[in-house]
């Protein structure tokens, strides 16, 4: 979109992070670029413990992209990140909460396999103190255990 992800180094993704300042520029960047470099998956782990709200988002937005486009990682690469999910979902700020729940949904929307994994890390996340926490429970529960995701990801297994 803005540059090649064969030439972004990860001192130009740190740079453009920190000038994140609002979910659509942040989003846009990291579907459309920065899941292309090889930082993609150590940015996951970084950002995610960083305070800089859209540095934050950033993490959560690579995991949901990553979850979509990423056909060649396994299962077991998404089941690492369930503990940076679960960590970080007591975070109240709006963009961080959304995006935390949209990497869930998207690992839980690869296959039946994590579908059901993921399920289970939402009911953890529930038994949380924190009202961000339960909702990101509930609402990645309400999806990945509706008839849509599980008739496409049945379809998906079968073909």
């Amino acid at each position: 979109m803005v540059d090649d992800p064969k030439l972004v180094s990860e001192e130009q993704m740190e740079r453009w992070a920190l000038e994140f300042n609002s979910w659509d520029v942040c989003d846009q960047c990291c579907m459309r670029l920065f899941r292309k470099t090889p930082y993609a998956y150590q940015k996951v782990e970084e950002w995610s413990k960083r305070d800089e709200e859209f540095v934050k988002r950033a993490a959560f937005t690579l995991i949901a992209t990553l979850a979509v486009y990423d056909k060649k990682a396994d299962d077991e690469k998404f089941e690492e990140l369930f503990p940076i999910i679960t960590r970080e979902s007591g975070d109240e700020r709006n963009f961080v909460k959304k995006a935390v729940n949209w990497a869930l949904r998207q690992i839980g929307k690869r296959n039946l396999s994590l579908n059901r994994k993921a399920i289970a890390v939402a009911g953890k996340i529930d038994q949380l103190d924190s009202r961000s926490a339960k909702w990101i429970a509930k609402d990645a529960i309400r999806e990945l255990e509706s008839d849509k995701v599980l008739e496409r990801l049945r379809k998906k297994q079968n073909s």
